[in-house]
């Protein structure tokens, strides 16, 4: 195997296997996890699921040391997960307006002893109650971790929680410890402009010392403060957890003594979004191979399907990137097409017909709603076949 460049592996390894599919290289999992539990130092990393998207590859991280507890996107999503054993803490990462789905976690104490969902308004407070009847509910507060710089004017991160003060967060936790329904947990303080953007932007090094001004100046400002507003709940009450960070900022987030855990998923499966950071270096792990089926003309290449665009702001980084054999790009009128995407470069002179064209997704779990299975491959060796979210018939969002 070590004379097999990493194209030749991976055809090789799936040689069976008629393209489209979508693949997982184990070897290159295993060494993103190792490589997130050691930019942890000891604090341990709350898989965010939605960045995964598959029950078996979660439980595969889950059984390695340095992982506990999931961070779900959905309560349906986080339903099932606890129910089919896979973790028995479930963080629900977003408020749920769910009546129905708020009612059946009421109706189960072992799930309700798992769950732990989102609150961040007395209106989350109220639903809740009203639907989970007289049910003990576990919840955790979100606060605003962006950047405001110039008194506030400008907003640097996502639009998330309006809680942001040591002040507002107090005043909240009191509001749920009056509630003999709701059982406050933890708090989570999710610092995007920092875990979510990369500051190597290629072709553009002045834009990356502005982003590394902005994120220093972010966490030095984030630190004080998470640090004040956990201080301000802690007199008020005992917190099991709490959660921040995300795989852009890892070991940045877990120095800071007032977090208690970190969130990460996306450096599991190193998309291309996460190429871009200074800190960390990342081995693509989540592939999906394209079968070539036409030669349009000299240095043309078209591969079947292939739109599969990420979701967020509509610039070219939402599209995946041809990545094996090197030296292929998008034709700029068609992109990645729905049933067909050209690719040009002298790269596409020595492909045939049925050949395969690696490509990998702009994020994460993303690509699992694009394919029933992942393929598993160690190697140049296939594993096995495990199911997505999609292939098991669960389709959260």
């Amino acid at each position: 195997m070590a004379h097999m460049n990493l194209r030749d592996r991976y055809d090789a390894a799936t040689a069976g296997l008629e393209a489209p599919f979508a693949v997982v290289d184990l070897a290159a999992f295993r060494a993103n996890a190792a490589d997130l539990v050691r930019r942890a130092a000891g604090k341990p990393i709350r898989i965010a699921s939605k960045s995964v998207r598959c029950r078996a590859l979660l439980e595969e991280a889950l059984a390695m040391d340095g992982f506990a507890g999931l961070m779900a996107f959905t309560l349906p999503e986080a339903l099932w997960l606890a129910r089919e054993g896979v973790s028995d803490d479930v963080l629900v990462a977003y408020p749920t307006a769910d009546r129905g789905a708020i009612a059946e976690l009421a109706a189960d104490p072992a799930a309700a002893r798992a769950i732990t969902l989102m609150v961040d308004c007395p209106e989350h407070l109220d639903l809740i109650e009203q639907a989970a009847g007289d049910a003990r509910v576990r919840v955790c507060v979100d606060i605003d971790a962006s950047y405001r710089p110039l008194g506030g004017r400008v907003r640097i991160g996502a639009l998330r929680s309006p809680l942001r003060t040591p002040a507002d967060v107090a005043a909240f936790a009191e509001r749920i410890l009056k509630r003999p329904g709701l059982h406050l947990a933890g708090l989570m303080a999710y610092e995007s402009q920092i875990a979510g953007v990369g500051d190597l932007p290629p072709g553009r090094p002045a834009r990356g010392r502005v982003i590394r001004a902005m994120q220093q100046r972010s966490r030095m400002e984030l630190a004080r403060r998470r640090a004040a507003i956990v201080r301000a709940v802690r007199e008020l009450t005992e917190l099991e957890f709490v959660n921040g960070g995300g795989t852009g900022s890892v070991e940045k987030t877990a120095a800071e003594r007032a977090v208690t855990e970190i969130a990460a998923g996306s450096g599991l499966y190193q998309p291309h979004l996460f190429d871009y950071y200074s800190n960390f270096t990342g081995r693509p792990a989540a592939l999906f191979a394209l079968p070539v089926v036409r030669r349009p003309g000299p240095g043309v290449a078209t591969c079947l399907g292939g739109g599969y665009l990420a979701s967020g702001p509509a610039d070219d980084v939402r599209l995946p990137r041809p990545y094996l054999p090197a030296g292929l790009s998008f034709d700029p009128n068609e992109g990645a097409g729905e049933v067909q995407t050209p690719l040009l470069g002298h790269a596409a002179d020595d492909l045939r017909i049925g050949d395969r064209v690696w490509f990998r997704h702009t994020k994460a779990g993303e690509l699992c709603e694009r394919f029933a299975d992942l393929q598993l491959i160690d190697g140049d060796r296939f594993v096995r076949t495990v199911p997505t979210y999609r292939g098991e018939g669960k389709t959260f969002l």
